[in-house]
């Protein structure tokens, strides 16, 4: 079949080297890709964002199914006109996605399904914000409700730094994301990334990861898209995760068939983990990233059959195939990341790196200048291994790190830290 991915960062890089493996998968394109993309699937540039363009494509080049990658196509109703078209998506429709665009309508989402979440606040102007504020303890969580592209969430550990987020929001910092802020207690434990497919009526756990969404080791510094990853996350027990699925993911997709918009796609459900029990901290409605690369790495080929199935409405005819290992992914930035950074430095030393089922450079942020390998973004590089144990694979990413001839970047040296002790 012929297959388009939409998106061009490393969690679109690892979708395409796992379908690629799958026999079905005959011809693969992605739209817009990027340089490491190019070198295993045909790249395309045109809008991924604009619903018309991407039908255009699909019929010109007699696409069989569509997979999309970033939230923004689907908070554009990308998938919606794909559907209407009569062509088969992985992906939410609009409605549905409201779930990652919009923070209050996850809120309401939980109050109506009786799924444990932060106490919060939503509001629509700085001064009731900061009263609010001022009746809580800190630290404190301010969240743009929008699309921030992963930075729209400022932890504030006294009133001031909270009241100063309150205003950066409502003064355009995150731009149309922070039109309206919505306000959580702070949560405490431990955070893990829970991976459920959704075909509208039945839902099918297909892994569970960590995140290091601080820039420096041992989580600290600013929040960033996330700096590295590791699947699976023992802090997500197979009880713990029973738990969330019966108390959390099941009445979310329940309350959506309510209101009419049932969920067919991936649903991404951040948990925060006490004592044995998870409270939700946010839904995303994409594969994470670098989350997605660590999945890929362990799923491989099967990967397409799963989607397929969630798109057509058949979950209930497959499972995941597990193998007992681990697998870690190193972020490379760009120096200056999560702040300021240039374009355009040159990479070395990733032709002389192995690609194959147990070591992968996924591209994030590059292009091609002259033949040569540059940074194109803030995340540049997801340094995959996979292991028989978590040190062994966080051993393998590292030492391919240490091959990368890349002054101009930079990458944590801990991720896999909590589960390491």
């Amino acid at each position: 079949m012929n297959i388009l991915i939409l998106g061009g960062g490393g969690r679109e890089h690892s979708l395409a080297w796992a379908i690629l493996q799958n026999p079905k998968s005959d011809r693969l394109i992605v739209a817009p890709g990027n340089a490491g993309i190019a070198q295993i699937a045909e790249c395309a540039d045109f809008d991924i964002n604009d619903g018309a363009q991407v039908v255009g494509f699909v019929v010109e080049n007699a696409i069989d199914f569509v997979v999309i990658g970033p939230e923004a196509p689907l908070a554009a109703g990308v998938a919606d006109r794909l559907r209407d078209s009569g062509v088969l998506v992985f992906g939410p429709s609009k409605a549905a996605a409201e779930l990652e665009a919009s923070k209050a309508f996850t809120k309401a989402i939980c109050d109506a399904a009786s799924a444990p979440t932060a106490a919060y606040g939503h509001f629509t102007d700085a001064e009731a914000a900061k009263e609010y504020v001022r009746r809580q303890d800190v630290p404190i969580v301010v969240k743009a409700d929008g699309l921030a592209a992963g930075k729209g969430v400022i932890i504030a550990d006294t009133l001031a730094e909270a009241e100063a987020a309150i205003d950066d929001m409502f003064d355009g910092s995150f731009g149309a994301a922070g039109a309206e802020v919505v306000i959580e207690e702070f949560m405490t434990g431990e955070e893990a990334s829970y991976f459920i497919l959704c075909d509208g009526m039945d839902v099918l756990p297909i892994g569970t990861a960590q995140d290091h969404k601080r820039v420096g080791d041992g989580d600290t510094g600013p929040n960033t898209g996330g700096m590295g990853a590791y699947s699976p996350a023992p802090v997500l027990t197979d009880a713990i995760a029973q738990k969330a699925i019966d108390e959390i993911i099941r009445p979310t997709m329940a309350e959506m068939v309510r209101r009419g918009t049932p969920y067919q796609g991936i649903l991404y459900a951040g948990l925060m983990i006490e004592n044995g029990q998870s409270r939700l901290v946010e839904y995303n409605v994409r594969f994470g990233d670098p989350e997605c690369q660590v999945l890929m790495m362990r799923l491989g080929a099967q990967v397409l059959d799963l989607l397929l199935a969630a798109s057509k409405g058949q979950l209930a005819k497959v499972k995941p195939n597990w193998a007992d290992d681990h697998a870690v992914t190193v972020v490379l930035a760009a120096n200056g990341y999560p702040g300021n950074y240039e374009k355009g430095s040159v990479i070395g030393g990733l032709d002389a790196l192995p690609q194959d089922s147990m070591n992968m450079v996924f591209h994030a942020g590059t292009a091609t200048h002259d033949g040569l390998i540059v940074a194109n973004g803030g995340r540049v590089l997801n340094v995959t291994a996979r292991g028989d144990s978590l040190t062994e694979a966080q051993a393998r990413a590292y030492a391919m790190v240490d091959k990368i001839e890349w002054p101009e970047g930079f990458c944590r040296r801990d991720i896999g830290w909590r589960a390491l002790g």
